[in-house]
């Protein structure tokens, strides 16, 4: 089986509220909720999550709920609040009342978390208990994909087999095993596929992380990295050049995100910083190159499809930062594109940027990601311009292989296989912290 760049998109790229996996939990919880045929407070909530679910959603603030976190605040604001219709925006629908009821279930103890330690890839069950009523539901694979219902034990219908969501959501395996398969010269010809209904949707996913970035920089939410580093420009301490617009403008978004406001942003294979990374770079270097609104498009289209053909060899969730390697990847391979780049140029791009980056780890999701972002946005300006220049990494070089493919193949490796017990290092010690 084949896919077109339409169904990539259709699969690949959708809004998010806050953090994917805080809202991963909670429309986890509001899916079982549905079920409940019992109004009021539950008796109980329980919750299973596989260890990259934990880490990444331990210590993010929920957007809408003015710096609160926590796993058990996710679960408890998507039963008072959580609309399930809304997917990764399930959150959009909390308010004060539904906040003050789950700081007061938690407060009960009526919240439990488990974690899965050696659970792989996306895993998420939510149990709810009211009086004899017993509700679940699961997600798996991705972010948003209810793989289960049950209410007292019994199985009940998914979805409509004939909702889109619920196909696409279901191809997504096969999609990655098409991805890892096909050759990275068959990738970038599928650019050449964008239709208007396409082109039009990239540019929706342009305005959503503008606006994050807007924000982030008016108001420094967040760490205010993007903020700090425009500040340094006013002063003349640093110029601006594009590198430099470029760490501006992502961080900034990554600021207003992770600072807990109340935006979507466009994500990109299920991660919303993902999705920042890929797109704002190649905006910001927009402005210091010759090109058209199309060509601008087609740039992100194209950084779309690299972060999803990485995450395909990677994984959703590892050890590994995927905004600094899939999406930072994505954004040098649209940047060498936006500037007048070919094939060559878009693969020396992408081995200069996967061998700068490959060491950077993730640690879960929080408002230090800006700094990542910013990074990674300015590496990947700075490996578009040394590959159209000449200057790229030789495939003798460390974990180069002498091919894109082989490259990517040995990064997920890296990130599946090598750095498990980096992982479980990382969450040993983000547990031994105490998050109050």
């Amino acid at each position: 089986m084949s896919y077109s760049v339409k169904d990539i998109l259709r699969m690949e790229v959708a809004p998010a509220l806050g953090c994917t996996e805080p809202a991963a939990i909670a429309l986890c919880v509001a899916s079982a909720k549905r079920l409940l045929k019992i109004e009021g407070e539950p008796d109980l909530i329980e919750i299973w999550l596989d260890p990259n679910i934990y880490k990444n959603g331990l210590a993010v603030i929920i957007p809408g709920t003015e710096g609160l976190f926590g796993l058990d605040m996710a679960a408890a604001l998507g039963f008072f609040g959580g609309d399930p219709d809304q997917s990764l925006e399930v959150l959009e629908t909390i308010d004060e009342n539904s906040i003050k009821k789950s700081k007061e279930l938690i407060a009960a103890n009526k919240v439990k978390v488990n974690l899965l330690k050696d659970q792989r890839g996306i895993f998420i069950r939510a149990s709810i208990i009211k009086g004899k009523e017993i509700s679940e539901a699961s997600i798996e694979k991705v972010h948003d994909n209810i793989t289960s219902l049950k209410i007292n034990g019994k199985e009940t219908i998914i979805t409509n087999p004939d909702n889109d969501s619920f196909i696409v959501k279901n191809q997504i395996e096969d999609l990655e095993k098409w991805l890892k398969n096909l050759a990275f010269s068959n990738l970038l010809k599928l650019i050449d596929d964008l239709d208007q209904e396409d082109l039009d949707f990239i540019e929706k996913g342009i305005h959503y992380n503008i606006k994050l970035a807007d924000y982030g920089l008016k108001h420094g939410s967040g760490m205010g990295v993007g903020k700090a580093l425009d500040r340094l420009v006013r002063q003349k301490l640093l110029a601006k050049d594009m590198m430099l617009a470029s760490r501006i403008l992502t961080s900034s978004a990554a600021d207003a995100r992770m600072g807990g406001i109340k935006l979507p942003a466009m994500s990109s294979a299920g991660s919303g910083n993902h999705g920042l990374t890929a797109v704002l770079p190649i905006c910001a270097v927009a402005d210091f190159v010759e090109s058209n609104k199309q060509n601008l498009l087609k740039a992100i289209g194209l950084s779309h499809l690299v972060t999803g053909f990485i995450k395909a060899h990677t994984g959703r969730l590892s050890a590994i930062c995927g905004c600094s390697v899939a999406a930072g990847a994505g954004a040098t391979a649209g940047i060498t594109y936006l500037m007048g780049g070919d094939i060559k140029h878009i693969a020396g791009a992408i081995k200069n940027l996967t061998v700068d980056l490959a060491g950077v780890i993730c640690d879960g999701a929080n408002k230090g990601c800006a700094l990542k972002l910013a990074t990674a946005a300015s590496t990947a300006v700075q490996s578009a311009l040394f590959s159209l220049h000449g200057v790229n990494v030789e495939s003798e070089d460390g974990i180069t292989g002498h091919s894109t493919e082989k490259t990517l193949e040995n990064i997920g490796i890296l990130s599946t296989e090598g750095m498990i017990e980096t992982d479980r290092t990382i969450l040993k010690i983000m547990l031994e912290k105490e998050f109050k």
